[in-house]
């Protein structure tokens, strides 16, 4: 009697057992229910209880799958997911496997009679490191602003591990080519050691890896995944400000790598001392190697990335449209690439020159123009005057109300404003430290969500200063 495509399925569960170990089987492949198997189309619908364990699937066992379909159900058959992205409100969403399984990846006739734990697809696939290869260092053009953060970056990648850079902790304002160079080193690092385990990983990548591990019981696999890497690279860790748990697995993986000598590559838009949230223990650990500045491009740098472009993507554009690109992108490299596209889109389009006149109209819808930036002393200026405090008394050690509102209000939104460091923003309002203005921040905040009498007057506040911009 013909088994029945659920039975194949069984038959495909029972080999995969025989084969991996039995907290991997009730971790990852007891989860898996069966759906249906279209004959015609020959493919294999599975459904998987979280996108976590699709992602840890399709990395680690898509070659043992691949191999016990073969066996059950025959050669070239397409397999898909039904992944479980709302359990309450039973949301679905469906993916294609990465790869079909098809002859080239089956056991082949002469495999027909081995034992199944004999099958090599045990061992976990190479680690996908989930870098853009076009984030190198050969596209990351070097200027004063950049150039020790990249100097140590491909010493870092020429010898992971090794140097006293570690860990490597780069930090500065969106837009100043911190990805690219997080990525440059993992690139790097790649080519000269093919077999490295490298990954990249943001950090809300991780954050939502950790709570499906949590959801599903499987944190300890989850640590000990991380913990097999060779050079870890986490960007934009300030958003883990509030996750305490996610703060605390990390600090279990990050001492793991590190006492073993991996390499450790975290990005942030703020300095250790700055983050908010983040414990003593791990805020040492991130100061312990290299802390390095990434600056926005100085008006230089902003000429020589715009002219390596060009001869990058063959582009035509006039000196002086460089030259007034550099001067209004605002030091950032995201909208200094915009505007290129952009001005290249509507030259296209509407065919016509790249001049100067074309240039401003696309800066003008694609590149928030700052000609008057907000400094500390614009913001006590309005703060004060809205609550008719002066900043002598702002600026004392008195701790009435009035006064230390003010205080508050204003470090809060130097602080939203001016991107400085909490340290600098501290010392410019009456020589505090960098931890009363993170208290003072967090204090606006709470009360912001609460109080809508404030949030009107905070408002008020922020107008004025549209208004003298």
């Amino acid at each position: 009697m013909e088994k029945t495509p659920k039975a194949l399925w069984d038959d495909c569960l029972r080999l995969i057992k025989d084969i991996v170990t039995e907290q991997q089987y009730r971790t990852w492949f007891a989860p898996i229910v069966f759906e249906k198997y279209d004959e015609v189309n020959r493919s294999l619908l599975l459904q998987l209880p979280s996108r976590y364990v699709f992602e840890y699937l399709e990395q680690y066992y898509v070659s043992l799958l691949s191999k016990v379909i073969c066996r059950c159900f025959g050669t070239n058959v397409k397999l898909n997911y039904r992944i479980v992205v709302d359990k309450a409100h039973k949301l679905t969403v469906e993916e294609e496997g990465s790869e079909p399984v098809n002859i080239e990846q089956s056991l082949g006739s002469a495999c027909v009679n081995k034992s199944p734990s004999v099958l090599d697809a045990a061992v976990p696939q190479d680690l996908n490191p989930q870098l853009d290869v076009h984030k190198t260092f050969q596209s990351f053009i070097e200027g004063d602003s950049n150039k020790l953060p990249r100097t140590v970056g491909l010493s870092i990648a020429e010898h992971p591990g090794k140097s006293t850079f570690n860990p490597f902790f780069v930090f500065g304002p969106s837009g100043c080519g911190k990805t690219h160079l997080i990525n440059a080193i993992g690139v790097k690092c790649k080519e000269m050691y093919p077999t490295r385990r490298v990954l990249y990983v943001s950090a809300r990548l991780f954050q939502v890896q950790f709570t499906d591990a949590t959801r599903q019981n499987t944190v300890n696999d989850f640590i000990r995944f991380y913990q097999s890497i060779d050079v870890l690279i986490v960007d934009d860790i300030q958003e883990w400000a509030t996750a305490t748990k996610t703060l605390d697995t990390f600090f279990h993986i990050f001492d793991h790598l590190f006492r073993l000598g991996k390499q450790i590559i975290l990005a942030s838009d703020r300095p250790p001392v700055d983050l908010q949230g983040v414990k003593d223990r791990l805020l040492t650990r991130f100061s312990c190697g290299l802390i390095a500045e990434l600056e926005k491009p100085n008006m230089q740098l902003c000429i020589d990335i715009l002219h390596s472009k060009c001869k990058r993507d063959g582009l035509v554009i006039p000196e002086d449209v460089i030259q007034f690109i550099a001067e209004t992108a605002n030091g950032s490299v995201r909208d200094l690439e915009g505007v290129v596209n952009s001005l290249m889109a509507y030259s296209i389009v509407y065919n016509s020159a790249v001049d100067l006149r074309l240039a401003e109209r696309v800066i003008k819808r694609a590149v928030k123009v700052d000609n008057h930036p907000l400094t500390v002393d614009d913001i006590l200026e309005k703060v004060c005057g809205h609550y008719h405090v002066s900043q002598q008394h702002v600026f004392s050690k008195s701790r009435k109300r009035d006064y230390v509102i003010v205080r508050q209000v204003s470090m809060y939104l130097a602080q939203k404003y001016t991107k400085m460091p909490a340290s600098r923003i501290g010392q410019l309002i009456g020589g505090r430290d960098h931890s009363t203005v993170i208290h003072s921040c967090s204090a606006v905040e709470q009360r912001l969500k609460v109080d809508k009498s404030f949030s009107a007057e905070l408002s008020s506040i922020e107008n004025s200063f549209k208004i003298k911009q």
